[in-house]
């Protein structure tokens, strides 16, 4: 099972398994990662599991889709790097992929 990295806004890490086939959000809630809220449940209808990917994974995790670029218009301090988790689905290859949680959802 891939691995990953979620960091708070105040620098606190915590590593979780993956499932792969599964969301970066759905693993957030599963192990109850502070910072996403997931409002939407993960249908891509609100920005509340934004986060920042890595910048050594951008490249890995790809770019975002017109609809989730629309969402993030609703997140707060949206970045280039920035994505909603609902959107990340988890692959083998995604082992060690580290987000970053905003300061506030929304």
């Amino acid at each position: 099972m891939p691995n990953i990295t979620f960091i708070d806004a105040h620098g606190e890490s915590r590593t979780v398994e993956a499932e792969t086939g599964s969301t970066v959000m759905e693993t957030a809630i599963r192990n109850a990662v502070p910072g996403i809220e997931a409002e939407c449940g993960g249908a891509c209808a609100c920005a509340t599991c934004h986060v920042y990917v890595d910048d050594a994974w951008t490249a890995a995790v790809g770019p975002a889709e017109p609809m989730e670029e629309d969402m993030l218009d609703f997140a707060f301090d949206v970045r280039p790097n920035s994505r909603l988790s609902c959107q990340i689905r988890i692959r083998e290859d995604l082992d060690g992929l580290i987000v970053r949680t905003p300061e506030r959802q929304g």
